[in-house]
């Protein structure tokens, strides 16, 4: 990640900028600023893995599933012998040393994930009062036209065709 743009100075319009959720806290600073995207980048990667980790999960219960199919045809064929050998090595199989998908799952969850979810919270909180994504608030406002449509600071209230957000 490359250091946090800032974000214009200019905020007379609470409706202009981010939102009070998404702006930098007085006194934070730029290197700050930039660690702390960094680490809300890693833990985006890491729930990237943890979706492919459900997908295997997803998988590997489906495979099975599949393969019990495939084991009563072959069975139903008259290949019992293939259909008894495939159904004792591989139906309900453990995928690691005593272990489904599932407990593979719930061991990653409450171990690995869910001590770097509290890990960046935790910096967060302490640095920039809880604030989420403070690098790529300031990127977007960095690069947005203000005033042109599609660059809006806020989702406009369909209401008034004003911007909006809590301040």
């Amino acid at each position: 990640m490359t250091s946090a743009p800032h974000a214009r100075d200019a905020h007379d319009d609470e409706r202009d900028g981010p939102d009070g959720r998404h702006r930098r806290p007085e006194g934070l600073d730029d290197a700050t600023v930039d660690a702390l995207g960094e680490l809300s980048a890693a833990l985006e990667v890491v729930e990237q893995a943890r979706g492919f980790l459900y997908g295997f999960h997803r998988l590997t219960g489906k495979a099975d599933l599949a393969l019990g199919d495939a084991v009563e045809k072959l069975r139903a064929a008259g290949h019992g012998e293939i259909a008894d050998q495939l159904d004792r090595e591989l139906i309900g199989r453990n995928v690691i040393d005593g272990r489904w998908t599932f407990q593979i799952v719930e061991d990653y969850d409450d171990g690995y994930y869910a001590l770097f979810q509290e890990s960046e919270k935790n910096a967060r909180d302490a640095l920039a009062g809880g604030r989420r994504h403070l690098f790529e608030a300031e990127m977007k406002e960095a690069r947005r036209t203000p005033g042109h449509r599609h660059h809006a600071a806020l989702p406009h209230d369909p209401d008034d065709g004003e911007p909006h957000g809590p301040a």
